[in-house]
């Protein structure tokens, strides 16, 4: 049976003080069913980097909250990006976030960046694929001799900012084509920082895990003569077939300046997502305010309006929360079973709307 939900505008401070201080957060969080947490009406959403695509993103989201849901808000906080989000999430520090799928995955079965500490989150929605650019200048390009991936062995290369999401990526690009840490000259350093470093010959190339179109590598070629690393197809073939949530994908000539020519690389999507605590149907009310006022999204990060319809949530890192399950049921969506929490069967929400009315 699901709980009664209250509002945090009823409770007084100073009993919201003593609850949060009569047992720690990870044991409250246990006590409580999936979607069966508090309305919160000041919602922290974590994004990435301000010159990024997740942060003007979270921005229109925030936007849609405020207009669209009565006595709720937003607020809209720059960070380290998606493994950062996610333990952020799992601290109870924000409630909504935008990360990889990749990282999501890792959070949720306690691999990769979270072994042995598991963050399980759910989605609200996908959003749009994160390609994997491997930027160079065309001077290094051609003094190295990067015709593949492989080839940065042995060269400076940043697989992005430390604890990132880019990182997480980068890592896992390195693991599946057996590059060893020893094989490269590693450095963290954020998108900023990569470009700054290209421009000062103290890199010889780094990782953008970013949507299409990415401003700061549009803003490196405008200064730049920039470059990409192909993904040849053994390499695709290994990353594909060795982590779940990649997919092969090409970025067309001309997408960023001086770069004509198709270049074959990989993929991981990207997804809105809460902690499972999170009320069910503040989730449902959030989700459907989004694709209500989509154009908004778009607006913002118009490359991803193609991806940004109800049906690409099939392509979920992790399963989809309740409330989201809900919205999209109601759009004649189906959800895969495997994406389903446990304990939730087809028609369920519009089985208890039902009774309810």
């Amino acid at each position: 049976m699901r709980r009664s939900t209250l509002s945090l505008v009823a409770i007084p401070a100073s009993v919201l003080m003593l609850a949060a201080c009569s047992q720690p957060a990870e044991q409250a969080a246990e006590d409580i069913e999936l979607g069966g947490g508090e309305v919160q009406n000041n919602l922290s959403i974590v994004t990435g980097g301000t010159t990024g695509v997740y942060y003007p993103i979270g921005g229109a989201l925030r936007g849609i909250i405020g207009d669209n849901l009565e006595g709720q808000s937003a607020s809209v906080e720059a960070t380290g990006a998606s493994v950062e989000n996610i333990r952020l999430l799992g601290s109870g520090e924000s409630h909504l976030a935008i990360v990889q799928g990749d990282a999501a995955d890792q959070g949720f079965t306690g691999t990769g960046d979270f072994e042995g500490d598991p963050v399980e989150t759910y989605s609200l929605a996908v959003l749009y694929p994160n390609v994997f650019h491997a930027v160079t200048l065309q001077s290094i390009k051609e003094r190295e001799g990067f015709d593949c991936f492989y080839d940065i062995i042995g060269n400076r290369y940043s697989v992005g900012d430390i604890g990132s999401g880019n990182e997480a990526t980068t890592n896992q690009v390195f693991d599946s084509l057996e590059i060893g840490p020893s094989e490269v000259e590693i450095q963290q350093l954020g998108y900023a920082e990569t470009a700054n470093a290209l421009t000062n010959n103290q890199l010889d190339a780094g990782s953008w895990v970013v949507g299409e179109g990415h401003s700061g590598i549009t803003e490196l070629g405008t200064t730049e003569d920039i470059a990409l690393i192909e993904m040849c197809d053994d390499e695709r073939d290994a990353i594909v077939s060795g982590y779940g949530g990649y997919t092969e994908h090409v970025v067309k000539g001309g997408t960023y300046p001086g770069i004509d020519d198709d270049v074959s690389t990989i993929a991981v999507w990207n997804a809105l997502v809460v902690p499972g605590t999170f009320n069910e149907d503040q989730a449902y009310e959030i989700t459907k305010a989004m694709f209500d006022n989509i154009d908004q999204v778009i607006g913002v990060y118009a490359p991803g309006e193609e991806y940004l319809v109800p049906e690409t949530i099939e392509n979920s890192p992790v399963p989809v929360h309740p409330g989201a399950i809900r919205f999209y049921e109601e759009q004649g969506v189906e959800i895969p079973e495997d994406l389903r929490p446990e304990g939730t069967e087809a028609g369920d929400s519009a089985a208890e709307d039902t009774d309810e009315e």
